[in-house]
């Protein structure tokens, strides 16, 4: 953990502080806490690539079959395959 021991965990590295989390509830401590401030920047880039619709149809279909989402499977085989165009 980046500031050592988690301060109402005491756990010394992310999976002690899983385990403690995982037999514990916030409710429980909840007097420990603290109000924090978060900026966070969810944005992600995305680029748009045509794909030919039949292409399309199959590539929805093996997806589904496998339980994830076209776009996860698409941006898996592409770094498969970008890994081995680099070998």
């Amino acid at each position: 953990m980046s500031k050592g021991k988690g301060r109402i965990s005491k756990a010394e590295s992310y999976v002690d502080a899983g385990e403690f989390w995982d037999t514990h509830d916030l409710g429980d401590v909840w007097e420990h806490t603290k109000p924090v401030e978060l900026e966070v920047d969810l944005e992600s880039e995305r680029f748009l690539f045509p794909v030919e619709r039949q292409l399309a149809r199959k590539l929805e279909e093996i997806a589904r079959s496998r339980g994830v989402s076209s776009e996860t499977l698409v941006n898996l085989w592409l770094h498969e395959k970008v890994a081995a165009a680099r070998s």
